[in-house]
């Protein structure tokens, strides 16, 4: 089974009903293999049909975030990108003063959700996370 059926088929196992819209969403995010806009979807399902809108795409995605089969992830400055969970955890660097947007093994917060535990008893969610600061080009200039 293919990724994208795979997470139709949890939907639907979880009583949700897959229309043809829903499943072109889900599909696009999927065989992607990246992060993607909202908007980025609707432009690569509004290449299979005019039958479908920006508000349906962003219930889709937040669906597939509620259930856990996606990450949200606000990349600053109103960017916020989708990716199902097979894209995996990793951290997104970004810089405040050019947006460049470098990724990071997620592992180098173990330490930190270690402490946080430990220190707090907080379980942190640190697969798919963004941090702010400034990239070596831009750090260079100051």
């Amino acid at each position: 089974m293919t990724h994208c059926h795979t997470l139709i088929a949890a939907l639907r196992q979880q009583g949700y009903r897959m229309t043809p819209q829903r499943e072109m969403i889900v599909e696009a995010l999927a065989h992607s293999g990246r992060h993607m806009t909202a908007e980025e979807v609707l432009e690569v399902v509004r290449q299979r049909t005019r039958a479908v809108n920006i508000a349906t795409v962003y219930r889709t995605l937040d669906l597939l975030v509620e259930k856990g089969l996606a990450t949200r992830t606000d990349l600053g400055e109103g960017r916020v990108v989708y990716a199902t969970v097979r894209h995996g955890p990793h951290i997104h660097l970004v810089c405040r003063h050019c947006g460049r947007v470098q990724e990071a093994d997620a592992a180098l917060l173990a330490p930190l959700t270690a402490a946080l535990q430990e220190q707090y008893r907080f379980c942190c969610d640190t697969g798919h996370i963004a941090l702010y600061g400034l990239c070596e080009t831009c750090a260079s200039e100051t």
